[in-house]
C-alpha cells in the first residue's frame, strides 16, 4: 500500500468509465458540492452490494445536502451494467478499474488473486479535498451513508476558521 490519503489532501485525478462509455473525471465532476467516492470489491461481494444499495436509498438525503456519489470496481462493463440494473443505481458506477494504479495514487488495498480493490471510501469537500478516507483490507469496514450525511452536516455547520 502506498501512503493513504489524509484529510486536507487533494483527491488525485482519476477517470472513471461507466457502462456505455461515458467518462467521469474525479474529483472535477464532484466539485462545488461534497462528494463520495466508493471503491467496491466487485458485484460478487454481498457487503459491497449492501453498501451500494444503502447509498442509493440515501439518494434524497444526499440530494438535500448537495452530495454526489461515484462508485467503481475492477468488474467488466457487462457485469457492472447488470449490477447497476439489478440494484437500480442512479449514481455513476465505473468499471474496469486498474486496481494497482488506483492503489498507487490513493493508498487503497489490493487483493492479488483474484485482483480487486478492497473496499475504500472517500468523502470530498467542494474543492476536491479529502475530508475523510476509510480503508479496508477485507470484506468489512466501509463508509455508510448515515455517517457520511452526519459528517457533512457537521462540517457545513462548523466551517473551518
Amino acid at each position: 500500500m502506498n501512503d493513504a490519503l489524509r484529510p486536507g489532501d487533494s483527491f488525485p485525478a482519476i477517470t472513471v468509465t461507466v457502462p456505455g462509455g461515458e467518462q467521469v473525471s474525479l474529483p472535477d465532476t464532484l466539485r462545488g458540492g461534497f462528494g463520495v467516492v466508493l471503491f467496491y470489491r466487485g458485484s460478487w461481494c454481498p457487503y459491497c452490494k449492501g453498501q451500494l444499495r444503502a447509498f442509493q436509498r440515501a439518494r434524497e438525503t444526499f440530494e438535500e445536502l448537495g452530495v454526489k456519489v461515484v462508485a467503481l470496481s475492477v468488474d467488466d462493463e457487462a457485469t457492472t451494467q447488470a449490477l447497476v440494473d439489478h440494484l437500480k443505481l442512479t449514481f455513476p458506477v465505473g468499471h474496469s478499474a486498474d486496481a494497482k494504479a488506483l492503489a498507487e495514487v490513493t493508498g487503497a488495498f489490493v487483493n492479488d488473486d483474484p485482483e480487486h480493490l478492497q473496499s475504500t471510501g472517500f468523502v470530498l469537500d467542494p474543492q476536491g479535498r479529502v475530508v475523510v478516507a476509510v480503508y479496508s483490507n477485507g470484506a468489512i469496514g466501509r463508509l455508510v451513508p448515515e455517517d457520511v450525511a452526519g459528517l457533512i452536516r457537521y462540517v457545513k455547520e462548523h466551517p473551518a476558521q
